[in-house]
């Protein structure tokens, strides 16, 4: 709980250095790249949650890796929370910057689990009704799942709401039912 609340401390942070250089969208990409880099190469997230690597030596190693990649504000706050010793907690933040970004521009995730692919159509059609019921200003980041192992229906979550109309969860509420 405690390193959460870091996190959540060294984010505002940099969200907030971000907005006020008028470089969010500019952060906000390097977040994204680091937060894909991390997610594709395991040896990385490893990396920076290795103890016994002192924590110079991680700062020289992510200093090569992302100095061209990313702009000096991002290079600067990486270097700082490194030289923090609070690089394992790099991760976290970027989501937590995510996050910030996603509420201060007004966009709200959704998300839908299904056993089929849907139509592009029926996607629109998705979107369209959430923005009905969320507002007409909201963007919405519209993400697809497909789970070959439901029977059949949807699980949809939008925020951290979820709509479950799978057949598993009628079968479960009808089985419910029937024990009462």
């Amino acid at each position: 709980m405690a390193s959460y609340r870091i996190a959540v401390r060294y984010a505002r942070s940099l969200f907030e250095l971000s907005i006020d250089q008028h470089k969010v969208e500019e952060v906000k990409k390097d977040v994204d790249l680091f937060l894909n880099l991390c997610q594709n190469t395991r040896p990385l997230t490893l990396f920076l949650r290795n103890p016994v690597i002192p924590n110079y030596r991680k700062g020289v190693i992510l200093k090569k890796i992302f100095e061209s990649k990313v702009s000096k504000l991002t290079m600067s706050f990486i270097e700082i929370v490194t030289r923090k010793n609070r690089e394992d907690l790099l991760v976290e933040i970027a989501n937590i910057f995510i996050e910030k970004y996603r509420e201060y521009k007004g966009i709200l995730v959704a998300s839908l689990e299904s056993p089929v692919h849907l139509t592009q159509a029926e996607k629109n059609q998705i979107i369209k009704i959430i923005k009905e019921k969320e507002g007409k200003d909201k963007h919405i980041e519209f993400t697809e799942r497909i789970n070959k192992d439901m029977i059949g229906g949807y699980i949809l979550t939008i925020g951290d709401r979820q709509i479950n109309d799978s057949v598993a969860k009628k079968l479960s509420d009808l089985r419910q039912k029937l024990i009462v």
